[in-house]
């Protein structure tokens, strides 16, 4: 899945026409839950890429092991 810029959308849709506060909450969270889950199945991915893949995209080992042992919440 392609990366998603969530703030712009969220601004448009509140540009259009002001959500209720508890859709705009409800919004903002799945908006969250959809960031931490790409970050979680990237680094997932990453933690397990070849050695020569990651020369492939210019990464060491090291670093790419201390960005997959990252939790998902940390940006």
């Amino acid at each position: 899945m392609a990366h998603i810029a969530h703030a712009p959308l969220i601004a448009y849709l509140d540009a259009q026409r002001p959500l209720p506060p508890l859709s705009a909450f409800a919004l903002r969270t799945a908006v969250v839950l959809a960031k931490w889950s790409e970050r979680s199945r990237t680094r997932r991915a990453l933690a397990q890429l070849d050695p020569h893949l990651l020369r492939d995209i210019g990464l060491e080992r090291h670093v790419a092991f201390k960005e997959a042992r990252r939790m998902f919440w940390q940006g």
